[in-house]
């Protein structure tokens, strides 16, 4: 047994969140850093307007629209056009991930 005591103000760590993006280049926004996003799936309003193709191809246009609607921290267009090419692409392909089914998720390897 260990005598090592549990830190009361520890958290889960967020990256075993799959839908958390720690950024490599973390954003700022006045005295506010953003070190990472929370993608949540988007309902079908969340897209209005932004042709899927466009975002199956990560067109940058199409994630400046449609990622300030599904992100926490929010990040606006303007973020998104600031984001490192690099995180751009790991919030891209976690919003990719949101239109899979179910079945080629699971086709996927661990």
């Amino acid at each position: 047994m260990s005598n090592q005591k549990a830190n009361p103000n520890a958290t889960a760590a967020p990256a075993a969140d799959p839908n958390f993006v720690a950024l490599d280049e973390p954003l700022r926004r006045g005295d506010q850093e953003i070190t990472g996003v929370t993608l949540r799936k988007p309902r079908t309003g969340e897209l209005r307007g932004v042709p899927l193709a466009q975002l199956l191809q990560l067109d940058v246009g199409a994630l400046q629209t449609v990622l300030p609607r599904i992100t926490t921290p929010t990040l606006t267009a303007h973020d998104v056009g600031n984001l490192d090419p690099a995180d751009l692409l790991a919030v891209a392909t976690v919003l990719s991930g949101f239109f899979m089914t179910k079945a080629e998720r699971a086709s996927l390897p661990a």
